[in-house]
């Protein structure tokens, strides 16, 4: 072999051998400008170049920082991923009677006791866990969840178990839409409107107790509780424990013997390293005025970074560190696990947090973590681990390093593909206008 064909070979070879290294990086920035360049020139990000840091939570709790969809090109995406009926999704009415009417209803269904709260998620998980083989199983830790926050968030609207046959309908819903977020899959109606007849069937036999009062119709309360907790409960609850469980399968001496104050600096923890919320965008509805003397018009459309905030305050290092709770207060740490509780919090912000803690406490009373996975804030892999009864021996290091190795080189091919279906699914929420269009018809 000749010195020049050698040498292109050893190129080649040492080009593809630090493909995961250098590649998925890469094509998460393509994608992220990809995405910018949905809203074009408008979107402001804050913090950014026009608003510091110290003027985040100030800005996001203006009165004037509330419009919500209408007059921002990303909300078109947005719309096209959180379908069916994304117009009724309480993220995406703007403010107005509408949207108190429908926060409020929310509220109500997760108005529950601490004691309740816990409980429901406790069955859960255990039915959930009852159902896995014995020995040392290997999970998608975000899979695994799924089906519980199904049925709590089914018990909590119906106040009944939820039956086997009705949870594969939220889970398949939530399972399609986390997909088509993540940009890992494309977005399959015939998966999701599965739920939405469930839910318009049972509102029609009037064994809903969860109604919208006139004047919305059946059609749009169905759309609701779809959107509301078939889709971001049952999808935000599952990514959250996915990273909880996902940081401790890290860190196995932190796995055995937690109370619950300990399970909450972890939970806490965790959703400050890895926040839920990436950019949240709002629209401005009047001109607003920054003490730097900066003057944001009306119509701009804001995109709060909660990574960038959270980063920036005296808990801003990403290393895993729960004990940092014992001394830190979360209101002097920047830390929104939840948003600002002027502007949109979330709603479940009270349940949230007792739900998790619950989960946890009863996965670790069976189970030891483990996983050598790589941990993102986004999650693509789901969360791949191995669970294994307490007290029985855990996966060996070769064990683990081939979890490594499979996990590095399948983020290769995943980061390509969420580039490749990414790209495709913007173009067709472009083209179909889905939130452009309904203000468009809505104005006539």
């Amino acid at each position: 072999m000749s010195a020049p064909v050698l040498c292109g070979v050893l190129l080649v070879a040492g080009v593809g051998w630090t493909l995961p290294r250098w590649l998925p990086p890469a094509v998460v920035r393509l994608r992220q400008w990809v995405f910018a360049r949905v809203n074009g020139e408008e979107g402001i990000p804050v913090p950014g170049p026009l608003v510091d840091v110290e003027h985040f939570e100030r800005l996001y709790a203006d009165p004037a920082a509330d419009g919500r969809s209408r007059g921002a090109g990303l909300s078109d995406l947005f719309w096209y991923w959180l379908s069916p009926g994304p117009h009724m999704h309480q993220e995406h009415l703007e403010p107005g009677e509408r949207y108190r009417t429908v926060a409020g209803v929310t509220r109500q269904v997760l108005a529950v006791r601490p004691q309740r709260a816990d409980a429901l998620a406790t069955a859960a998980t255990r039915r959930v866990l009852d159902g896995l083989p014995a020995g040392r199983v290997h999970v998608r830790l975000r899979d695994l969840m799924m089906p519980v926050w199904a049925e709590v968030f089914h018990e909590l609207i119906f106040d009944e178990v939820c039956p086997p046959h009705v949870r594969a309908l939220y889970v398949a819903n939530a399972t399609d839409v986390v997909a088509a977020l993540k940009c890992t899959g494309l977005r399959h109606l015939d998966r999701r409107n599965p739920l939405t007849r469930y839910l318009r069937g049972r509102l029609d036999a009037g064994t809903c107790p969860v109604t919208l009062p006139p004047p919305f119709t059946t059609e749009e309360t169905a759309w609701y509780l779809h959107g509301a907790f078939g889709t971001t409960a049952v999808v935000q609850m599952s990514e959250a424990m996915a990273h909880v469980l996902l940081a401790l399968a890290a860190r196995p001496d932190l796995q055995r013997g937690l109370d619950d104050d300990a399970l909450d600096r972890v939970v806490d923890e965790t959703l400050r390293v890895h926040p839920l919320f990436g950019v949240a965008h709002r629209i401005t509805s009047a001109p607003i005025g920054l003490p730097s003397g900066v003057t944001l018009p009306a119509g701009s459309v804001l995109l709060f970074n909660y990574l960038a905030f959270q980063r920036s305050g005296p808990a801003g290092d990403e290393r895993f560190d729960p004990d940092r709770w014992r001394t830190l207060r979360r209101r002097d740490a920047r830390f929104i696990p939840y948003g600002v509780t002027a502007n949109r919090a979330c709603p479940a912000r009270g349940v949230a947090p007792v739900m998790l803690r619950a989960a946890t406490r009863e996965v670790l009373r069976r189970y030891a973590l483990a996983s050598s996975a790589a941990h993102s804030r986004s999650l693509p892999s789901r969360g791949p681990a191995y669970l294994t009864p307490v007290g029985v021996a855990g996966p060996g290091r070769l064990r683990l390093a081939a979890m490594r190795w499979r996990d590095r080189w399948a983020d290769v091919g995943r980061s390509v593909r969420q580039l490749v279906l990414g790209a495709w699914m913007v173009v067709d929420a472009r083209r179909q206008r889905l939130c452009t269009t309904y203000f468009e018809e809505a104005v006539r």
